[in-house]
């Protein structure tokens, strides 16, 4: 039900959010935002990266095959994609051809591998890549398109009043329906985890084998969202983060059975604007796109499952790669879906990048089912900070403005002057005039 709900409300929360702030507002609002997604995520790679290499946890692993944890019927992993691909699919996906298309299926570039038989006896696999429609919401396109929309109705003025009305209370609808969801969401919480539980064959097997990532990527999570987070957001706004955060603990409920950050968006919108007052047209420009673009928890995982597989292989990752891992995770969780297992995906894209093996991945894949409930909550959280800083700059903003313009209010008053004093028609005359003139008059009699 979350996720039946999430087209409307992307689309209607952006162009309503849009429409409601000037263009002014909505480009200094926007760089702050795209500011604070670039420092967290960055933070939260570095985070990872330090952790794996403390912590090791590839070590002692090295004889781990996926046949060990009964993966045998999982199916081959993802296959790898170019890094250069992958960013290219993520462009054409901001501008869709086709929104009704893209309500339903994203871009994606797959390959054919065709093979060459030469005269001398040679055989040669050529990749050639092929542009594929795979099931799941363009949620990239239709933000942009959203929020395209919301500036031109607003240029629009008097005219576009009425369809920013419709979206408004398409919207409200939306929001109704969310608290009637919310009502069950602990029932389906409860069975939606109880299922992973169930389906794994030896859950003491695969815990013990893979303890260490398992516990290297829960405590950057922790560490990342218990104390980076919301450090960040204090220092911002000089009020205490986690009363902030204990308005939200329905929404990080629902991202932990999910494992999505778009089935969270829903009630994130409700909870952060009844109970922590954000506005809302901060709450409803930013949280979307948060959804899509800010993936801080994806990052961290993604980053530890990168020298995990690295230690796992012995091989020894030098500066470069490390630089690589920041930079490619950080780029490539924004591209992440906001579904399960979404950010497993991009782990090949960064394992492309520093040339390791891929055919590992499916260890990663056995355990995600723990991990992306601790990743979704990161990702939520830092959404929700994001919103709060927002909101206290925009208010300092609107005070600073009414502050300015009550002063030069004040400084005109005393400048103000009486007609006498300024027009040009009135004679203006010295009330010293007769007394300094006095002894001009007696000189003049004198002379007489």
């Amino acid at each position: 039900m979350l996720r039946m709900i999430i087209l409307p409300l992307v689309v209607c929360s952006l162009v309503s959010g849009a429409a409601s702030l000037d263009a002014s507002s909505l480009g200094r609002l926007g760089g702050i935002a795209v500011a604070y997604f670039g420092l967290t995520t960055l933070s939260a790679s570095a985070l990872a990266v330090a952790l794996a290499f403390i912590i090791k946890p590839g070590s002692g692993a090295q004889t781990l095959q996926s046949s060990d944890l009964g993966l045998e019927d999982s199916g081959p992993p993802p296959v790898p994609k170019e890094t250069v691909d992958s960013f290219l699919d993520l462009a054409r996906n901001l501008f869709p051809s086709n929104l009704v298309v893209a309500a339903f299926h994203t871009y994606a570039t797959d390959y054919k591998v065709v093979t060459h038989n030469s005269s001398s006896g040679n055989v040669t696999h050529e990749k050639i890549p092929i542009g594929t429609e795979i099931e799941g919401m363009n949620i990239l396109g239709l933000v942009l398109f959203a929020l395209v929309l919301g500036v031109a109705l607003k240029k629009l003025g008097s005219e576009g009043e009425d369809l920013i009305r419709f979206f408004n209370s398409l919207n409200e609808a939306t929001m109704v329906l969310v608290s009637w969801i919310m009502w069950y969401v602990p029932v389906g919480i409860m069975f939606l985890v109880g299922s992973k539980i169930v389906e794994m064959k030896d859950i003491i097997v695969l815990v013990t084998s893979l303890g260490k990532y398992i516990f290297a990527s829960i405590l950057g999570h922790v560490i990342h969202g218990g104390i980076v987070l919301p450090l960040i957001y204090f220092v911002f706004t000089r009020k205490n983060p986690f009363r902030f955060l204990l308005g939200l603990l329905a929404p990080f409920a629902t991202a932990f059975a999910t494992c999505s950050s778009s089935a969270t968006l829903p009630s994130m919108m409700k909870c952060i604007e009844e109970n922590n007052g954000v506005d809302k047209r901060i709450s409803r420009f930013i949280l979307p796109i948060g959804a899509t673009v800010n993936m801080d928890g994806a990052a961290i995982f993604q980053c530890v499952a990168a020298v995990f597989i690295a230690q796992l292989n012995n091989v020894e990752l030098n500066a470069g790669q490390i630089f690589t891992i920041l930079v490619t995770a950080t780029a490539s969780s924004v591209g992440a879906a906001g579904v399960p297992a979404g950010g497993v995906l991009t782990i090949a894209i960064i394992l492309e990048a520093i040339g390791l093996p891929t055919h590992d991945l499916s260890l990663i894949l056995a355990v995600d089912w723990i991990v992306d409930r601790t990743t979704t909550v990161v990702n939520v959280e830092g959404d929700a900070l994001g919103a709060g800083i927002l909101h206290h700059l925009n208010q300092k903003a609107t005070k600073k403005g009414e502050q300015e313009l009550t002063e030069v209010k004040v400084e005109a008053i005393p400048n103000c002057k009486s007609e006498e004093e300024t027009s040009p028609l009135v004679t203006h005359q010295n009330p010293a005039g007769p007394v300094a003139n006095a002894p001009e008059l007696e000189s003049k009699e004198s002379v007489l």
